[in-house]
């Protein structure tokens, strides 16, 4: 059975699909997959409906598709206002982020150390982008990144190349002890846009 969507949630889904069976690249097909999100978080439909979406703190986020055959995932994020983000990284999946309520700041993180000390890194902030509703930020893989909370509740919807809950640890960074650990990702909570 299907289910009946959110007409620019499925158009979403119906263009991603296209992308995928047309690019073997990954790449290729997240930076149209960027531009695709980026017309679906300026949706107003979408962006009313998303008033009532529950929190994801506590490390969840919502499940709204995984596609059958091409194997790419999208998620929501549901942030309280002051969200202080984790820095990491999503190993070798390609992720486009865009803010569909809300602001937050995408902060890039490059590593110095020489990775001969197992356990460790250090990292050093490299810039950070203020996001708005409509922006739109594609983080290639194993690039290294935290998202910040603004003022308010923020709302996003996330692309992933591939699922990594339950199949690939991902990086994770402590700034204070230089501790390097890997881990899985959020908790995903499936949940329909329709």
């Amino acid at each position: 059975m299907t289910t009946k969507r959110l007409p620019a949630f499925q158009a979403f889904i119906d263009e991603l699909r296209a992308i995928w069976a047309a690019e073997p690249d990954d790449g290729t097909r997240m930076t149209k997959g960027r531009d695709r999100l980026e017309v679906l978080v300026n949706d107003d439909d979408l962006y009313a409906f998303a008033k009532d979406w529950p929190s994801t703190e506590g490390h969840k986020n919502l499940l709204f598709y995984e596609d059958p055959d091409y194997g790419f995932v999208i998620n929501g994020v549901v942030r309280t206002a002051h969200r202080t983000g984790s820095v990491h990284d999503h190993a070798q999946a390609w992720v486009a982020y865009g803010l569909l309520d809300g602001t937050e700041s995408l902060e890039r993180f490059e590593r110095v150390d020489d990775r001969n000390r197992e356990g460790y890194a250090e990292v050093k902030l490299t810039s950070t982008t203020t996001g708005s509703r409509g922006k739109v930020d594609l983080v290639p893989p194993y690039d290294i990144h935290a998202e910040q909370g603004g003022g308010g509740r923020s709302v996003a919807i996330i692309l992933r190349s591939e699922r990594l809950v339950g199949r690939v640890l991902q990086g994770r960074y402590n700034r204070d002890t230089n501790v390097y650990q890997t881990g899985s990702g959020p908790t995903q909570v499936p949940f329909e846009i329709a």
